[in-house]
């Protein structure tokens, strides 16, 4: 088993005297179900409901909770021990009611656990005539990010170093070859799963290719008709070939119309396979996109990417990643890392740009830390090359900065070109997911 850090979310809550139902969100095949049983080993009993499942869908149909639950035990055939009791209801987007009757089961059976999952699940949120407000939490999960890579992969050494802030120069180069590995593979449970297991990375492509065809033969659930369905398949077969910001018009050299390519992305979105990542001119919160410019593709998994682009094999040995494919996929990957910090609220980086008749500017993504957007820039080269963090420099109200690349931890005092003093945190890519406690290290020092 890969173990999931959000189970600590789920061991925590299991305590809790405030035992609301908890919604597992996610898309497909980032281990919503695996998560769950391997948590279900904390309790006496576990019921299991797959909604998909044209007879379990049908106990939704009675009139409460505890009816629910008691034809569930019998229709399962389960005796159930004195002890605790988790019920896990899966794939629940089937059956909208259950969603609304949620609310009863921490209302009438306040001594079982609950939790549902769904991976479709925004798509059916329309449909439900009284949702549960405030009477549900949420989780969500993402591809696996560097740190479970780690725990998953390395010794409990290793783990610890990476931890440890600042890192020490000497794990540098250790993490830094693992990052890449990481880097090359993705987050996506099952290929790194046959990695562990000592699959050769040449027999991946299989599961690389099965996988991504699954969330093609998915545009049917994506999609309300043939015409949908046509456009989310050609936006999947060929987005991994945009070059950066993207126009909706003509889309992947296609005829397709701005308002057809728009539906379909949004659909994607929703089902996180592809994320659009607009663009702020925002300064200081709170940080609003701007839906009016372009916005970038992110796909939820940079394996995947890389395997679609056939650059698995060109990566192997590569130094920094800041010169490889211009960039475009450690900007993928931190990008991944920075979604998979959040856990409790649906969270989507953004990146901040300047347009005006003279210049553009454009920095790499924009991250909220307290009262503060914090700027941070994904390069390679020499702190004079940053341009465009400069501009955002000088006009933010704080004087940090944060630069991502493959060199070793440093924190510099620079002046931009206006002449305003800042601080800039040069920090290596693969401690992107350990951000916030670098964050508070840096500007809590300086």
């Amino acid at each position: 088993m890969i173990y999931r850090k959000i189970i600590d979310k789920l061991l925590n809550w299991k305590q809790s005297t405030e035992k609301l139902p908890i919604i597992l969100r996610g898309a497909r095949q980032v281990g919503k179900t695996t998560l769950v049983r391997d948590f279900s080993k904390e309790f006496d009993n576990y019921l299991e409901l797959n909604l998909e499942r044209t007879a379990e869908k049908a106990l939704f149909d009675l009139n409460s909770a505890t009816e629910i639950f008691n034809a569930a035990i019998l229709l399962k055939g389960i005796q159930l021990k004195p002890g605790s009791t988790l019920l896990f209801i899966d794939e629940i987007q089937e059956a909208p009611n259950a969603i609304a009757m949620l609310r009863y089961f921490q209302e009438d059976l306040p001594e079982i656990h609950v939790i549902t999952a769904g991976s479709l699940l925004e798509f059916a949120l329309d449909q439900v005539a009284s949702f549960p407000v405030g009477r549900v939490d949420y989780l969500y999960l993402h591809p696996i990010h560097f740190e479970e890579f780690l725990i998953a992969t390395t010794k409990a050494n290793t783990v610890e170093t990476f931890e440890t802030v600042p890192i020490p120069d000497y794990a540098h180069n250790i993490l830094l070859e693992h990052f890449h590995t990481y880097a090359l593979l993705g987050g996506m449970p099952q290929i790194l799963q046959q990695y562990i297991d000592k699959v050769p990375l040449s027999n991946l492509k299989k599961y690389y290719n099965r996988l991504w065809q699954s969330y093609i033969n998915d545009t049917e659930k994506y999609a309300k008709n043939n015409s949908e369905k046509n456009i989310l398949r050609h936006i999947l077969e060929s987005a991994a070939y945009e070059k950066d910001r993207i126009a909706f018009e003509g889309f992947g050299n296609s005829n397709y119309k701005s308002r057809e390519v728009g539906e379909a992305l949004r659909a994607l979105d929703l089902a996180k396979v592809i994320r659009l990542i607009y663009p702020t001119t925002s300064l200081e919160p709170p940080l609003i996109p701007d839906l009016k410019k372009r916005p970038r593709l992110q796909f939820l998994d940079t394996g995947l990417l890389n395997q679609t682009l056939l650059l698995q094999g060109k990566m192997i040995g590569v130094a920094d990643l800041c010169d490889f494919e211009r960039g475009k996929i450690i900007q993928h990957l931190v990008t991944q890392e920075l979604i998979a910090l959040q856990d409790e609220i649906q969270y989507k980086p953004n990146f901040w740009v300047r347009e005006s008749k003279d210049s553009n500017s454009e920095v790499d993504l924009i991250y909220r830390f307290d009262d503060k957007l914090i700027p941070l820039e994904i390069k390679s080269g020499k702190q004079g090359t940053l341009r465009s963090l400069h501009q955002f420099i000088e006009r933010a109200s704080h004087p940090y900065a944060v630069r991502l690349y493959a060199g070793k931890f440093s924190i510099e005092k620079h002046t931009t070109p206006g002449g305003k003093d800042y601080f800039l945190m040069n920090l290596p890519y693969y401690l992107t997911h350990k951000l916030e406690d670098y964050l508070a290290y840096f500007i809590s020092n300086h």
